[in-house]
């Protein structure tokens, strides 16, 4: 049985996790060092610290990881440029339109 290499699109995703957790990681790590709100203490003060350093680990490594999956496939877009190098002749827009409004017996009190 043969196996195929998986195809790019999924390479490219792989590659996405694992630098949002990455970068997650660094942001989890710059809050706890720097000490933000408080943070770093009341994780080091607290018996179940951990856990919370791995939850905010994960949750915030998910969010990066579909921002920087976000990020390659739109640079992946194609430059589909066919405005004739801004040469474009102007649309024309009338003038302005009179409007009359009357009011009835319903809409008034």
């Amino acid at each position: 049985m043969s196996t195929k290499p998986p195809p790019d699109l999924i390479k490219l995703y792989i590659r996405s996790c694992a630098y949002g957790f990455v970068l997650s990681a660094v942001f989890v790590g710059a809050l706890l060092g720097f000490d933000v709100m408080g943070l770093g203490g009341l994780v080091m003060r607290s018996d179940i610290g951990i856990i919370a350093v791995i939850m905010m680990w994960v949750f915030n490594g998910i969010v990066f990881a579909g921002v920087q999956f976000g990020i390659a496939i739109m640079g992946m877009a194609d430059d589909d440029d066919d405005d004739d190098k801004g040469h474009r002749r102007p649309i024309r827009i009338g003038g302005p339109i009179a409007l009359h409004a009357t009011a009835t017996a319903k809409t008034r009190r």
